[in-house]
């Protein structure tokens, strides 16, 4: 496992400042009654302070709760190297690569944009690469300055996932009504995720229309979380995925500590409450859901 990452601190900005609880590992939830698959994470980056975890162990751990298969995001392109060169070694392993929004105006500064896309245009030949993503777009962090540069580079995403006949996967921060124009303008893949959603009713129910796919993390959990629930409430079990982001965005009662695969089934749990399924039925559909979007590991 490699540590650090230039997009560390991504999720939701609980990466980047120091924490004493990152310290302690969250003990194992009650394993799931049908194994399911943790959709995007970054095994690669270590939280500064967090106890450090193999790629074994971490994949041990999420096995013995119900996460049986994982699929790792590498989101900069030493990370996307290394997701490449990781997935033979872990049957449990499935990548997504791509450049993530915040990469992109560093890369227009440098002059390398369109090399660095191609490069992950390369990288997904790979078989057991099955995803481009996370790209998308991010307001949060990037500033007026780089927008036209994420727009170039989420443009050139999109059209690799349909070149190659790969899912999608969407980081939008801030963004909602342009990541919708652009996969309208651009024409979105046959298979589009929208990682870690984060929008209202609306924009959920318009997604479904469309046909996309919408992961929910542990911030389906936080207690102020409550138009995300609304929008998971809305949203049919056969368009549903969940996921970690590890290791951000940990779910309640474990927030502020690093989070990790093993974790999933907290959320899982909290989104069948809000649907008001049994955890069984829904782990069944995220497992199916899951193999549809992704192909067989």
């Amino acid at each position: 496992m490699t540590v650090g990452s230039s997009v560390a601190g991504e999720g939701g900005g609980e990466g980047a400042k120091h924490d004493d609880r990152l310290a302690e590992r969250p003990e194992r939830p009650d394993p799931l009654p049908i194994p399911v698959v943790d959709n995007h994470c970054h095994l690669d980056i270590q939280r500064d302070d967090a106890p450090v975890v193999t790629l074994a162990q971490a994949l041990a751990e999420a096995a013995a709760v119900g996460v049986d298969r994982v699929v790792q995001i590498g989101c900069d392109i030493e990370s996307a190297r290394w997701t490449a060169g990781i997935v033979d070694q872990h049957p449990a392993l499935l990548g997504g690569v791509a450049i993530h929004p915040n990469e992109a105006p560093k890369h227009e500064r440098a002059g390398d944009l369109d090399d660095v896309i191609d490069e992950i245009g390369s990288l997904a030949a790979h078989p057991r690469i099955r995803v481009i993503g996370e790209t998308g777009l991010d307001y949060y962090r990037t500033g007026p300055e780089g927008v036209a540069a994420q727009h170039h580079s989420f443009r050139r995403h999109i059209q690799l996932a349909k070149d190659l006949g790969l899912a999608l996967q969407i980081h939008d921060r801030d963004s909602h009504d342009d990541i919708l124009r652009i996969l309208a303008e651009e024409g979105a893949p046959e298979t589009t995720v929208l990682h870690c959603f984060s929008g209202d009713m609306e924009m959920a129910r318009e997604c479904v229309r469309r046909g996309y796919y919408l992961s929910f993390a542990g911030t389906v959990t936080f207690k102020s979380a409550k138009s995300l629930r609304n929008a998971l409430a809305v949203t049919p079990t056969e368009y549903l995925l969940v996921e970690t982001d590890a290791p951000y965005l940990t779910p309640t009662p474990h927030r502020g500590r690093a989070n990790a695969p093993y974790l999933i089934p907290l959320t899982v749990r909290a989104m069948a409450a809000t649907l008001n399924t049994s955890v069984p039925q829904l782990c069944e559909a995220l497992s199916t859901n899951s193999e549809t979007v992704y192909g067989p590991w």
